[in-house]
């Protein structure tokens, strides 16, 4: 089950120029979000070293890392980081893990032949971990002899541990061991209601969803501007979010029909663009927030396009 709060957060793009990240992250706070994401994929920015550069020039916005790749890092040091973190930024701390793009994780070998059990495994441990235990596991990946933090270094206020995934075993594994999961763009609420369904928690499970989003008076223009970082979703990956919409067979229809990611998104329709990410005018983006809140997404993450986030972070600021 997932809770009825809902809040609007932005995602810090991840090629954002070093002279702009702490500007964003501040602006962000400024313009009012509840929460600001930042991503670690391979060969762009550290997530923990982000987190904590983005909690250290703010003062009351939640900061979520989301993700951090299972295979990437030691369950141990990992909660040491996230414990440290949660002590000297108390409240404001969200943790998301996956399994990171299997592409990604195999070209620096740490891509396992089970990725679900070290996702259980792993996301187990580290919740333990937090939460003061002294953890004896020996797992088919994780191996803890006695490990444990400190008294002096847990934190008061343990964040929550949230899962990156989006198969429907993974989905599963989620609802079973972590605090939330984070879907990834693109989240329509239908596909919101088809995770809830293989999530299947009996406890508190928060949903945090991200999309793409542009706002502007004109939804002709929001439209246009979202629609070239759709590329990307008419790849086999991204099945599962597409699934359950109404054009499901059309989409997959079109895509069969271009010969490159770019004359796809070229030819969707708008109709479909307006599903697929959260673009028009205030009104209208809001009226697609509170479809995903009634769907059961606890966290929409607004992710920003155009040339100078900055600006695009004061127009997304509209619908809150």
């Amino acid at each position: 089950m997932s809770s009825t709060h809902h809040s609007v957060g932005v995602m810090l793009p991840r090629d954002l120029p070093p002279h702009d990240f702490l500007p964003f992250a501040r602006r962000a706070e400024e313009l009012g979000f509840h929460d600001l994401w930042v991503v670690e994929d391979l060969g762009y920015r550290g997530g923990i070293a982000q987190a904590a550069a983005a909690l250290a020039a703010t003062s009351r916005i939640r900061v979520g890392i989301g993700l951090l790749p299972v295979g990437s890092r030691n369950p141990g040091f990992a909660a040491m980081e996230i414990a440290t973190l949660a002590q000297l930024f108390p409240g404001r701390l969200d943790v998301g893990v996956g399994h990171g793009m299997p592409h990604w994780m195999r070209s620096v070998g740490a891509w396992p032949a089970s990725p679900l059990t070290l996702l259980e495994e792993y996301i187990t441990a580290v919740r333990e971990l937090l939460r003061g235990k002294n953890v004896q596991r020996d797992g088919r990946y994780v191996r803890l002899d006695g490990v444990g933090l400190e008294p002096s270094a847990i934190p008061s206020a343990v964040p929550d541990v949230l899962a990156g995934v989006r198969g429907p075993k993974s989905l599963a594994v989620s609802g079973r061991v972590a605090d939330g999961t984070i879907l990834a763009e693109p989240t329509a609420p239908e596909y919101v209601r088809e995770a809830l369904g293989h999530i299947a928690s009996h406890r508190p499970h928060r949903v945090v969803a991200y999309n793409v989003a542009a706002v502007d008076a004109d939804p002709a223009v929001a439209i246009a501007a979202v629609r070239p970082a759709l590329e990307w979703i008419g790849e086999p990956d991204w099945s599962a979010h597409i699934a359950a919409l109404p054009f499901a067979d059309a989409f997959r229809d079109l895509r069969s029909q271009c010969t490159s990611r770019t004359e796809f998104t070229r030819r969707m329709p708008d109709a479909w663009v307006a599903e697929l990410a959260l673009a028009g005018t205030p009104e209208q983006v809001r009226a697609r927030l509170t479809a995903l809140r009634e769907a059961g997404v606890t966290n929409s993450v607004l992710v920003p396009v155009g040339e100078n986030p900055l600006v695009t972070l004061t127009s997304l600021a509209s619908v809150l």
